[in-house]
């Protein structure tokens, strides 16, 4: 089978805070998440098929992930449930709809995923290769990271990244800085929120930072910057666009839904980054924007992600 899009990285269960017991104490719903898996389901939902590679534990949390990638129909058979390490869990805090992150990976078996088990034919009849930062925070995922995007790039994939900064999984601040910015030089096409450009360039301005981006290799930037929308730039144009307004329930997930409406409209319009114009940019924002729009609406992050007929009818607004 083809694949749109390979995804590599974290696949976990967001804990998410939903009200108190009887007895005063705070509830957690169980919702499976983590960012490369979300953007997988966007891209399912909207009608593109997708293939995900990672791992998670032989344990009760594990086999609900699996079934439920399964249940979008995302390709599954690179994700290994390993006996050895448990499912990475998340713990999610909301308030005014924001989040708030615990975790527990110390390690889980999100981080363990070997080179030696990567399959590399399923990447070969990928189109897009997707990742995060998050399986560089240790080995031996940070090598068998590499190794798959050095095969995609051999095959000929296009290299989507978004670094989503964690704080808490990283040992330090200046060690997740040099690894993020350490793979810039093999993606083509990047997401970063207005709160990252700092780190991933050493700039604040999103216009500047991603001026940097383009000279380090990247052909097309998206920065997103929470009510204001998000800026796309490449080196022939930069715009800005911001959906509608929305009542914010849960902000779970909708950066990896936004990404994955940009993969999405990329692989549907078969643009190249070179002959992308203005107006493409502003089709594929305004998609983009609706998406995520429509995901802070709901609670948690992959249950929250709409369909494409949904996406379609708000459009018409």
């Amino acid at each position: 089978m083809k694949y749109g899009v390979t995804a590599l990285g974290e696949l976990l269960i967001d804990f998410t805070t939903y009200g108190t017991s009887e007895n005063g104490m705070k509830l957690f719903e169980q919702n499976p998440g983590g960012a490369p898996a979300n953007v997988l389901v966007a891209l399912q939902n909207l009608g593109i098929n997708t293939a995900f590679i990672g791992k998670v534990g032989d344990d009760m949390h594990g086999h609900f992930l699996k079934n439920t990638l399964n249940k979008f129909k995302i390709n599954t058979d690179n994700l290994i449930l390993d006996k050895d390490f448990f499912t990475t869990l998340a713990f999610v805090n909301l308030k005014d709809g924001e989040r708030e992150f615990s975790f527990a990976r110390k390690p889980g078996a999100d981080t363990q995923l070997k080179k030696e088990e990567i399959d590399v034919e399923i990447l070969k009849n990928s189109k897009i290769f997707h990742f995060g930062s998050l399986s560089l925070t240790n080995e031996p995922s940070k090598t068998a990271t590499l190794f798959s995007i050095s095969e995609a790039k051999k095959n000929g994939l296009i290299i989507s990244y978004d670094p989503n900064y964690r704080a808490l999984l990283w040992d330090s601040k200046e060690i997740a800085i040099k690894e993020m910015r350490s793979v810039i030089k093999y993606v083509d096409i990047i997401k970063i929120s207005d709160e990252e450009t700092e780190l991933l360039t050493g700039e604040k301005s999103p216009s500047k930072a991603g001026d940097i981006l383009l000279k380090q290799g990247v052909s097309c930037v998206v920065i997103t910057l929470g009510a204001d929308g998000a800026l796309l730039k490449t080196k022939n144009f930069e715009i800005q666009s911001k959906g509608k307004k929305r009542e914010v329930i849960d902000t779970t997930g909708a950066g990896d839904s936004f990404w994955g409406a940009i993969l999405y409209k990329f692989i549907t319009t078969n643009k190249t980054f070179s002959d992308l114009t203005e107006n493409d940019g502003y089709e594929f924002l305004k998609f983009a924007n609706c998406v995520a729009g429509l995901c802070i609406e709901k609670r948690g992050a992959i249950p929250a992600i709409p369909k494409l007929d949904e996406v379609l009818k708000d459009l018409e607004y």
